[in-house]
């Protein structure tokens, strides 16, 4: 169970950090195509002013706020998309954690589980008491085996709906 539980969670961390890196990815995509359009337009605002200063015109001034208002949009979207960035490794990097939490729950839950069965087990063994405690005593252990069941399908739900609910807050965000 407890195998089952590690590869439930190392898939849903993997479709986490794969939907974080697309969206990574988009948005230096899209940083890249704003940055490419400021200069484009840069050069095609220049390239006017040339014009215009060779007919006699006088736009030297608005060449360098052309040029100023353009360095702070390139500088803004820059910023952003470095925060943006930041924010979803910020968001992988909660999510491991919570899921290396839950892991770490799971396994402590299952091994007391099993020492306590492994107990049980050994006390019937060594005492060799009458068959009615004998029965009683399996059927303590059979108990504690479902309890153990349980107890992983409960943290397997756990798991699933944290993850869960992560992956639709870095969606939202």
């Amino acid at each position: 169970m407890a195998v089952v539980v590690v590869v439930a969670v190392v898939v849903v961390v993997v479709v986490v950090v794969v939907v974080v890196v697309v969206v990574v990815v988009v948005v230096v995509v899209v940083v890249v195509v704003v940055v490419v359009v400021v200069v484009v337009v840069v050069v095609v605002v220049f390239v006017v002013a040339v014009v215009v200063v060779a007919r006699g015109g006088v736009i030297i001034v608005v060449i360098e706020v052309v040029a100023e208002v353009v360095v702070v949009v390139v500088v803004v979207v820059v910023v952003v998309g470095v925060v943006i960035i930041v924010v979803m490794v910020v968001v992988i990097v909660v999510v491991v954690v919570k899921v290396v939490v839950v892991v770490v729950v799971v396994t402590v839950v299952v091994v007391v589980e099993v020492v306590v069965v492994v107990v049980v087990v050994v006390i019937v063994v060594v005492v060799e008491v009458k068959v009615v405690v004998v029965v009683v005593v399996i059927t303590v252990v059979v108990v504690e085996v479902v309890i153990v069941v349980v107890v992983v399908v409960v943290v397997v739900v756990v798991v699933v709906v944290v993850v869960v609910a992560e992956v639709v807050e870095v969606v939202v965000v």
